[in-house]
């Protein structure tokens, strides 16, 4: 759980639909109110697309709300809606929380291009656990076009390395992802690079597997691995 000075971190994620890359655009906290404000990457992010949410106009504007702002709860799926105790379930929740759900989900939908993550915090101690789709499979697994029978081959549930890559052009925390034969199959998302980059150094102990391999679906969506970090 992403928690700084008793309040808990959303990071609001928005991927350029050309080039795919993903900005970080804002941030989203509780602490019993709710707050959310731009910055990050959201000024380069506005040099190639990004628009400023109509419901939060103003860029260096805190916004405060004692409740999820409805902009980010109509993301969600109405709690009375018919089967969500299946919703719910899938992301281990017992009861409907839109905070959590959205922490849990990303909230992405099919009209934009935004999604909610769980950021890793500088600050963030004991056993840390996130599931993510791993960066550039597109160019790194070796697909031709839509044709991924040659393409590298990732079991369902491998053990993969994280190789850091510091001379990496785009991001000096960039991750190599490894499978269990040593090829490349893609990278650390950036949005995580940085936090785990640091715990590598830091010697924690750090598994990551894979839980999710759907070569039908789209190269950026199509190996989803879970990460566990430990002091």
């Amino acid at each position: 759980m992403s928690i700084k000075d008793g309040r808990d971190y959303l990071l609001l994620v928005w991927k350029e639909p050309n080039t795919k890359r993903r900005y970080v655009v804002g941030e989203l906290s509780k602490n019993g109110q709710f707050e959310f404000l731009y910055g990050y990457e959201v000024q380069d992010a506005i040099k190639v697309g990004f628009e400023l949410l109509i419901a939060f106009p103003e860029i260096e504007k805190t916004y405060k709300n004692d409740n999820l702002f409805p902009v980010f709860a109509s993301r969600l799926p109405d709690p009375k809606r018919r089967g969500i105790e299946a919703i719910l379930s899938k992301y281990n929740l017992s009861e409907y929380d839109a905070y959590e759900l959205l922490k849990r989900s990303g909230a992405k939908l099919p009209i934009d291009n935004l999604e909610f993550v769980d950021p890793i915090l500088d600050s963030e101690s004991g056993k840390i656990e996130r599931k993510f789709f791993v960066a550039g499979t597109g160019f790194s697994l070796g697909c031709e076009g839509e044709n991924c029978d040659k393409a590298t081959e990732v079991r369902l549930n491998e053990e993969v390395r994280l190789i850091p890559d510091p001379a990496n052009k785009y991001d000096c925390y960039a991750i190599k992802i490894l499978n269990s034969k040593g090829e490349l199959i893609g990278y650390m998302p950036r949005y995580y690079s940085e936090g785990v980059s640091k715990r590598i150094v830091s010697e924690a102990k750090i598994t990551c597997r894979v839980i999710e391999v759907n070569k039908d679906s789209n190269c950026l969506e199509c190996i989803k691995l879970e990460l566990n970090i430990e002091k």
